[in-house]
């Protein structure tokens, strides 16, 4: 689902598929302690919402086409079969299909969900974290996600 263009430095990416509703391990970034609790409800305690919306994720070395597949305003995930390792710096440029202009966002990668060959593996890519936001980019961001709930929360059952 992504293509990355570029070199690859050696890749330090940790396999974190099951780790969705447990505490962060000692491998998920030098900045998250094994028993940082604290930090993993901060990091769950926004709402995430399912979208699907293409992605530039931009590094020194390396250029990625991809795809977020939910939001918050904590974060992102990216799908991807080809994810960075953990703890890289990324400049971030998506829109919502409703906004005229891109939002251009500072990220780091927080864990990885590496492709596994002959595993059952259906959700590969890589969280990452908004770094440096302004309040200026946090409230637009804010207003789309308002936005992307009030619309969800808005429409109604669907009929066949």
């Amino acid at each position: 689902m992504g293509e990355r263009h570029g070199s690859d430095p050696e890749r330090g990416a940790v396999d974190e598929a099951a780790a969705a509703d447990k505490p962060p391990s000692s491998t998920r970034g030098d900045d998250v302690a094994p028993t940082s609790s604290r930090r993993w409800f901060e990091r769950r305690s926004s709402e995430r919402y399912d979208v699907t919306w293409s992605v530039d994720c931009e590094t020194e070395e390396t250029f990625l086409y991809a795809a977020i597949t939910n939001i918050s305003e904590l974060g992102i995930f990216v799908r991807t079969t080809e994810p960075l390792p953990v703890g890289t710096s990324l400049t971030l440029r998506f829109a919502s299909p409703n906004s005229g202009e891109p939002f251009v966002l500072e990220g780091s990668v927080q864990w990885v969900n590496v492709v596994r060959p002959l595993h059952d593996n259906p959700n590969p890519g890589m969280g990452v974290r908004f770094v440096r936001i302004t309040a200026a980019e946090r409230e637009r961001l804010v207003e789309t996600i308002r936005t992307i709930a009030y619309l969800r929360e808005n429409a109604g059952p669907v009929s066949n």
